[in-house]
């Protein structure tokens, strides 16, 4: 037998000292036009993220047309003064960058990404988009079937049959969150390019808007970028709009969205809570973490790793509208999916590990793991400019200092066991939770019933 050479390995590289970080300050200013700017150099990156917010949110949709913002949302990319809708898309390409833009409770967003060395044509098209939409009436009337097109997918998705039927049970009829973001069918097939055109005039002017710009910025005249380009959009000043308060009735209950034969029961369990500006927000993202933010949470260890119900639940608290006056929420839910003949014995031992969570508390283990895996992450995070422009959009939306997420990472790392357990306690008192569940309503019912955990009532899926 012949001997082996002997081997020389590369030498294990190690661990460097860790570096202070934080997440990145914008520099903040304002068009000759009254357009928001926040401007974030971060160098490295070669891709720009833009970000455009407007003030058009959904409530601000006439009675009847729910889906006018999302159809205008995607009507910015079909057509300009300047461009058909296909020469828009063919210029976008052109300069290697993508355009999104959708539609939610605090307004309408505009998402640019664009290599920075194609930074003054990428703008230029998101600014003849807001300037001048074509909003030509073939183009709305195919973004319309489009999505009449989507709805029946839509409702025919467990996971989105459940989260209509949660804002219906949530908020009151009258409330524009208690009914598809989207808009319905029969809200939908009435919206014209006249609608449309409608809505964008009386909601979309600089003047109410901000613009995020996020990437390397080295060696770029960003304010003559903007001034060409962003800057020659005008408009009026415009009226401070009233913002309805959030209001929601959470009596605990179930309701049962029937799917004969379903051999799953998607599960979402819902209240709303506490936003961002209030002082509580730390200690419950923290304490929703533990409780199912990952997969060595609380839900997740027993129904999944003990009990083999599910292959996951998740709680998470997700801001609908955000305001300095209090009057702004978020939904705090519970959302998963467990085989039908355990539906009622996995909902048992859910109200238990809420229940336990309000006796005895979580540990000092789950509260440092959870600050890790929320702190420690966050350059990861926030790598790309997307990531950091995103962000900062969310700020604005939310009315939120600049030096909010900053501050945030500094508040979670300080936030202990005990706050953290009665903030989680508080989001998710367990006889002030809306339950919802999709499946066979002949096979979980009764055992669902069986549980006490409020009235239940079953209807249709269609």
């Amino acid at each position: 037998m012949t001997e082996l050479a002997a081997m020389d390995f590369h030498p294990q590289p190690l661990a460097g000292e860790a570096r202070p970080w934080a997440f990145p300050a914008p520099t903040r200013g304002t068009l000759d036009n009254g357009l928001t700017i926040l401007r974030c150099h971060r160098p490295g990156q070669q891709v720009v993220a833009v970000e455009v917010i407007l003030d058009a949110p959904l409530d601000a949709e006439p009675a009847g047309l729910d889906g006018v913002a999302t159809l205008m949302a995607r009507a910015f990319s079909e057509g300009t003064d300047k461009h058909s809708a296909e020469d828009f898309a063919a210029e976008l390409e052109r300069c290697g960058a993508t355009l999104d833009a959708h539609a939610d409770h605090p307004g309408v967003r505009l998402s640019l990404e664009v290599p920075v060395s194609r930074l003054a044509k990428g703008l230029g098209l998101v600014a003849d988009a807001l300037r001048a939409p074509a909003f030509a009436d073939s183009e709305v009337e195919r973004l319309v079937r489009n999505r009449l097109d989507e709805i029946p997918h839509e409702l025919a998705n467990p996971s989105r049959r459940a989260a209509k039927e949660l804002s219906k049970e949530l908020f009151p009829a009258t409330a524009r969150m208690s009914r598809p973001r989207q808009g319905t069918a029969d809200t939908v097939e009435k919206i014209d390019s006249a609608a449309v055109r409608a809505f964008y005039e009386r909601h979309v002017r600089p003047a109410t808007a901000t613009a995020v710009v996020v990437g390397d910025l080295t060696g770029v005249d960003l304010d003559a970028l903007l001034g060409d380009t962003l800057g020659a959009w005008t408009g009026s000043a415009g009226q401070p709009r009233p913002v309805p308060p959030v209001t929601a009735d959470d009596t605990g209950r179930v309701v049962i969205v029937d799917r004969p034969g379903a051999v799953q029961t998607q599960l979402l369990i819902g209240r709303i809570g506490a936003d961002r500006h209030a002082r509580v927000w730390p200690a419950q993202v923290l304490g929703t973490y533990c409780l199912g933010g990952t997969l060595t949470s609380r839900l997740d260890r027993v129904l999944r790793e003990e009990k083999g119900y599910t292959y996951g639940v998740r709680a998470f608290g997700q801001v609908l509208r955000s305001a300095p006056d209090g009057s702004g929420a978020a939904m705090l839910a519970i959302s998963g999916s467990i085989d039908t003949p355990n539906t009622g014995p996995a909902l048992e031992d859910l109200w238990k590990v809420l229940r336990t969570l309000a006796e005895g508390g979580l540990t000092d283990a789950e509260r440092d793991v959870a600050v890790q895996n929320l702190v420690g992450v966050a350059p990861l995070k926030y790598e790309t400019a997307a990531a950091v422009a995103g962000t900062l959009a969310d700020q604005v939306e939310q009315h939120l200092p600049d030096d909010y997420q900053a501050t945030l990472y500094q508040q979670l790392a300080a936030t202990g066991t005990v706050e953290a357990t009665a903030a989680a306690v508080s989001a998710f008192p367990v006889d002030r939770l809306v339950t919802i569940l999709v499946g066979d309503a002949a096979a979980i019912k009764a055992p669902v019933e069986a549980l006490g955990i409020g009235e239940v009532k079953v209807v249709s899926a269609e």
